[in-house]
């Protein structure tokens, strides 16, 4: 683990990141010393900074951060967090000098059955409150999404879905979530709450490539169970298609399939 680049494995306790959950964070693979969609992620980080009025560091030292952790492990998970460091007391923002973490885990192995015949998923029952100013931002105050993971843990399945406060479809619990129908691709309107992953961004592009109608839509539960398929996305564990959700049950992924090889090509 590396801490403003050097390594360490403790920040200071007067960190906002710590206080108040004042930063963000983005969470990629990297495969042979290469992370993975480094453009895209990078590009969200910038978003999100400034979304926070933060201080991103810059592109060139990340990379020089992921550099060093793959040189000892060349294959895992990158998880970079960006904290407005160490600040006075109280809310108002006050720090100068934002912070910066970069770790590398090992990549988690997922039974196969999660990428073929997909995965049973949760509807939990803890709902998102809405907050426009934070939707689609990938920041440190994740508490709803711990809530929600657990309970999906807990009655024994490997992702659940999440709706809002007002009954609509948001995303899985670290994942985001798409239906098919017909020729036409949906995925949750996020302008309330939520994150923007950048494999939802990748899958909306492989719909453009292909000249697949997509559409950025709120839905209820009870309409999904209608599609003819399901799956979820995010940048660890790829596509997983869903094989069964409330009435809804499929063995066959036809086009979930497509576009999970498409998405496992890093060019794409």
């Amino acid at each position: 683990m590396l801490v403003n680049g050097l390594p360490s494995d403790s920040i200071s306790i007067q960190d906002r990141g710590f206080h108040y959950g004042d930063g963000v964070f983005r969470t990629l693979l990297v495969r042979e010393g290469f992370p993975q969609s480094w453009p895209r992620h990078y590009l969200k980080l910038q978003q999100d900074c400034a979304a926070l009025r933060l201080n991103c560091p810059t592109s060139e030292s990340l990379l020089s951060d992921i550099a060093s952790l793959s040189s000892i492990s060349p294959n895992g998970v990158i998880k970079i967090i960006v904290t407005r460091g160490i600040g006075q007391r109280g809310y108002p923002m006050g720090a100068t000098q934002a912070s910066t973490v970069v770790s590398i885990s090992p990549i988690p192995v997922f039974e196969e059955y999660h990428y073929t015949s997909g995965i049973q998923l949760y509807r939990c029952r803890l709902k998102l409150g809405h907050q426009a100013k934070l939707a689609g931002i990938k920041h440190l105050n994740r508490l709803e999404n711990v809530l929600a993971a657990t309970e999906c843990v807990e009655a024994g399945f490997s992702e659940g879905v999440l709706e809002d406060e007002e009954g609509y479809l948001i995303s899985g619990t670290r994942s985001n979530l798409f239906v098919i129908r017909g020729r036409t691709l949906y995925t949750p309107d996020l302008s309330q709450c939520g994150v923007a992953g950048v494999q939802r961004e990748r899958v909306m592009g492989w719909a453009k490539a292909h000249r697949v109608e997509s559409k950025v839509a709120p839905m209820h539960f009870e309409e999904m169970l209608h599609a003819d398929e399901i799956f979820m996305v995010n940048s660890v564990f790829g596509l997983w298609p869903v094989a069964q959700v409330g009435s809804y049950t499929r063995s066959e992924h036809p086009t979930s399939w497509k576009i999970q090889e498409w998405l496992n090509n890093e060019n794409n």
